[in-house]
């Protein structure tokens, strides 16, 4: 079972880590903050002060075609807000 399935590479994500020295990830939806905090510590060698993670919901789409409506949503996912010890870094592009 991969516990970090994906990290985060937004505006407000890439912001956040410059700012707070705060990381996102996509995490495994059974995963819990003790195994996503030992899994980001053996993955990027770093130190690990706080883990606040999220549930995210499905988004419900709707489309209207000629046959009529179709109705869809969006995997639900978990997301980890990972928090590393001052002046520590992760290196996100470096895998690219």
């Amino acid at each position: 079972m991969s516990i970090l399935i994906k990290p985060i590479i937004t505006e407000k994500a890439t912001g956040d880590s410059e700012l707070n020295n705060r990381y996102y990830f996509v995490v495994n939806n059974k995963a819990n903050k003790i195994e996503i905090k030992d899994a980001v510590e053996a993955a990027y060698g770093v130190s690990v002060e706080k883990v606040r993670t999220i549930n995210v919901r499905p988004n419900r789409k709707t489309r209207f075609t000629k046959s009529g409506m179709i109705t869809g949503k969006t995997k639900a996912y978990k997301k980890a807000l990972v928090q590393v010890a001052e002046g520590e870094t992760i290196d996100l592009y470096s895998n690219l």
